[in-house]
Parts: structure tokens; C-alpha cells; sequence
């Protein structure tokens, strides 16, 4: 089947889409991004996305060209007519020359392994950094490049992950997730005012503290805190809640029994995703 995509008024072939290379989205990478999974033709946390991208919207001066209730009825329709059980949406809106261009791609979900669960990812340190003083950390904006640079560095280094530090040295994020770590049953994240997106999944994993009465601390941290955690894991919307087993040289897990609090955010999660969140 060939993929089909949305992009403006109309539902076409990918291969048929075309853009103005003269709009500022375009020119100067003036515009935002959604990536949402979709499990059972279920969007997965579908209202907290598209509020996030209409809020960052009127942020960046973009204003758009549909209501939040059309564009859910466009991204369903996208979804259907691609016919995959299984999906990842990316919703991109950038500014044009009167308003703004919308395009939703939909493509097959491709997992990672469930031994790829149980073992973890392991990630270096990126050697660029995130500029926490600047508004834009907390906006998912086209303008990507220092996550492609890192996320290009790690896998040339033969990494799964680039941990990312902002201007002060502390954790911020990683290349395309958010990090938390777990010493004495405790839950740590970096703040956002450390620079690090507020993603879908990292606002998920606090209800699921709230909820089974974990303790949560968002705040300044260092390499040196997350080398010595008890367990740490990473989180996006794709791939739900992921171990992270190293970093560098530094071991984090010893072994796939280390993986107590993990495994266990990891079933809720997954139990949140087949419930049709």
C-alpha cells in the first residue's frame, strides 16, 4: 500500500506532497511538531498533545488554520486510510506566508525488541549543550538540530542515546527523551528549568507516582547523581518507558534483576497504552 499523508486541504500519496520552499517554517524552521503513537487506531494521550502544540502555537506566533477538533478529525482520518494497526503520527505545523501549513504522516509503528526492554539502553554524553535560559527548550519546535547532532553523535559512537547537559553542567534531557533516576525507591527528574522538554510520557510517569504514592523530586542534578542511582530509565511517546542501563564506562544496572522500579513503570505504562488511554 502506498503511504498517504494529509498536508493542507488535502489527502494525497507522500510521493505527490509538495511545499512552498519560500514560507519561514520552511526557511528558518519557524514551526512545531507532534510525534503521537497510536495503538489500535487509538491515539495515545491525544488531547495533551494537541492542547501542547495549539498553546505552543500562540507562542511562536503561528496561528492555525484549524480547530483543535478538525485537526483530530483529520489526524483519525490520516490514521484510518493508512490502515495500520499499529502507528506512529507526526503531526508537523509550521508558519507559511498568510498562516500556516499542516502535514500529518502516519507510519507503521516498528517497536523495539522486548529483549531490548529487558537489557536496556546504554548512552554517552553528548558534547553539545542545551541552552536553559531559552524559552524554546519547553517548545517541541522543527528547529532540531542539536538533537540530531547528539542523537547522530551517539549512534556514530555506538550508543543507543545521547545524554544532553545544559550551559551549567547539569542533566537536561536526552537527544529524544526525558531521564529519570531511582536511589532508595525515590524518584528524581531534572526541572524544567534545567532546559528539558515537559513530554507527554514524563507528565504520565508523575501521575504514576502520584498515584502509587512515590515520591517525586524535580530539581538540579549531576552526571555524578545519575551514575550512582539505583536504576534510571528514559521516556518519549514512542517508546514508552525505557531502561537506561549505562552511560559511558558508568554502569547504572548490573543486571536485568536491578530493574525493580523500571519494569514497573514500564507495566503501568504499557497497562495505561492497551487501555486506550
Amino acid at each position: 500500500m502506498n503511504e498517504v499523508v494529509f498536508l493542507n486541504e488535502k489527502i494525497l500519496p507522500l510521493k505527490e506532497a509538495k511545499i512552498s520552499i519560500s514560507t519561514p517554517g520552511v526557511l528558518y524552521g519557524w514551526g512545531l511538531f507532534e510525534t503521537m503513537r497510536s495503538y489500535n487506531n487509538k491515539i495515545v494521550y491525544f488531547n495533551q498533545h494537541l492542547k501542547r502544540i495549539k498553546d505552543s502555537s500562540r507562542l511562536l506566533g503561528i496561528k492555525l488554520t484549524y480547530s483543535i477538533d478538525k485537526l483530530k478529525d483529520i489526524i483519525k482520518q490520516a490514521v484510518k486510510i493508512n490502515c495500520f494497526r499499529d502507528s506512529s503520527v507526526r503531526l508537523t505545523v509550521w508558519k507559511s506566508n498568510s498562516g500556516a501549513d499542516i502535514l500529518v504522516v502516519v507510519k507503521k509503528y516498528h517497536p523495539y525488541s522486548s529483549e531490548k526492554y529487558k537489557r536496556g539502553f546504554r548512552a554517552c554524553v553528548s558534547k553539545f549543550k542545551q541552552n536553559e535560559n531559552s524559552h524554546l527548550t519547553r517548545l517541541k519546535t522543527t528547529s532540531y538540530l542539536l538533537y540530531q547532532l547528539s542523537l547522530h553523535e551517539a549512534k556514530e559512537r555506538g550508543f543507543d542515546e545521547a545524554i544532553i547537559l545544559n550551559n551549567r553542567g547539569l542533566i537536561a534531557e536526552g537527544s529524544r527523551s526525558n531521564i529519570f533516576f531511582i536511589k532508595e525507591e525515590e524518584l528524581f527528574t531534572p526541572s524544567l528549568e534545567c532546559g528539558c522538554l515537559d513530554g507527554i510520557t514524563r507528565r504520565v510517569i508523575f501521575d504514576l507516582a502520584r498515584k502509587y504514592k512515590i515520591k517525586i523530586y524535580e530539581g538540579n542534578f549531576t552526571l555524578q547523581d545519575l551514575y550512582k542511582a539505583d536504576e534510571a530509565f528514559l521516556t518519549n511517546s514512542l517508546m514508552g518507558v525505557m531502561a537506561l542501563k549505562a552511560i559511558e564506562t558508568n554502569r547504572i544496572l548490573k543486571s536485568a534483576k536491578s530493574f525493580k522500579m523500571v519494569q514497573f513503570f514500564i507495566k503501568k505504562y504499557n497497562f495505561l497504552l492497551k487501555s486506550g488511554t
